[in-house]
């Protein structure tokens, strides 16, 4: 996984720790296009994040993040990113942007964890408690996350708010998502959600997510708004299949997006033979997928017929056979 280069639809932008004035325009007017045009500070989103050599101290840092709000000028920001923080914790950039929220009245695109694979690996990163943040920033439309809960022993995502009006679009990229977080985002209240895509990941980086842990999702109960259903990177994604053909919230949705997982010839059977509970989509995201070149021709046929399109793209063969496990498959986001 690479840093982010668009978010919210904008270009991202860097603001470096020891950028020059000078130095962030001419990047602002570089994303714009042209080297000579004045741009708006707000048609980018702007990355924050320390330099995992730099020796800054705390005080520091919280220096450097008001000095990129009163030079680039917090009430003109619209999206921001927040990279590398001198390791791989989320907690204190997070305790930073909720403590200058009123600075930012205008932001309304949030990624927190915007590293890439060279700066460490995904299931490295360790979140914090994102319910504050919501709090914070109760006009926030868009809300991104990479990482949950770090192998290396720290961070640990917690997200539940009571009611949030303005969140339409949530995503959760991890390479383990623990049951517990996938429960609190299931009981929260957002209304205005359309699009939810979480990243469930592999048991050996702490995930155990279950259906049951989705059950005010699955329901349909919650959710009211919600067009967009990304399970994606899923260990288990054959276990899921045969819960989401029952599932009530499959009656509203638009897209079902299940890439990136491991897919085999026992999930595609089920998509199969339940595919008229799947005729509804307007799209069925299977690409990143184990199946047989039988079967999925089997899942395109059906699913043609009854009008949704689906992506079966970028089929992939197992690994050769551990001599304990058999075949071997990986999901996308895998180390």
């Amino acid at each position: 996984m690479d840093n982010l280069t668009e978010f919210a639809g904008l270009p991202v932008v860097d603001f470096p720790e020891e950028t020059t004035e000078e130095g962030w325009r001419r990047r602002l007017r570089q994303a714009a296009g042209s080297d000579d045009t004045p741009a708006d500070v707000g048609s980018v989103a702007w990355r924050l994040r320390v330099d995992g050599t730099s020796r800054m101290e705390w005080e520091e840092r919280a220096r450097y993040f008001a000095r990129f709000l009163s030079e680039v000028g917090g009430e003109r920001v619209t999206a921001m990113t927040l990279g590398f923080w001198i390791g791989e914790e989320m907690d204190e950039p997070v305790e930073l942007l909720i403590e200058h929220a009123e600075a930012l009245p205008n932001l309304r695109s949030v990624f927190v964890g915007d590293i890439g694979c060279e700066e460490c690996e995904l299931s490295w990163i360790g979140q914090t408690d994102l319910g504050p943040l919501l709090e914070a920033f109760p006009r926030l439309e868009e809300l991104g996350v990479r990482g949950a809960k770090s192998c290396l022993g720290g961070g640990d995502l917690s997200l539940h708010v009571p009611s949030h009006g303005s969140l339409r679009s949530l995503t959760i990229e991890s390479g383990g998502l623990p049951g517990s977080a996938a429960r609190e985002i299931a009981s929260s209240g957002w209304p205005s959600l359309e699009r939810l895509e979480l990243w469930l990941g592999v048991g050996d980086y702490g995930e155990d997510t279950y259906p049951d842990d989705l059950a005010p999702l699955i329901s349909g109960e919650g959710f009211p708004g919600l067009r967009y259903l990304g399970v994606r990177n899923a260990e288990r994604l054959d276990e899921w299949i045969p819960v989401l053909a029952e599932a009530p919230i499959l009656k509203r949705l638009e897209v079902l997006d299940l890439s990136l997982g491991i897919l085999t010839d026992e999930g595609g059977r089920v998509l199969v033979e339940r595919a008229a509970a799947f005729s509804g989509l307007r799209e069925l995201d299977l690409h990143h997928h184990y199946l047989s070149e039988e079967m999925e021709e089997r899942v395109r046929t059906v699913f043609a017929e009854s009008g949704v399109e689906v992506d079966l793209s970028d089929r992939l063969e197992p690994d050769e056979e551990d001599p304990d496990e058999g075949p071997m498959y990986y999901t996308s986001a895998s180390e």
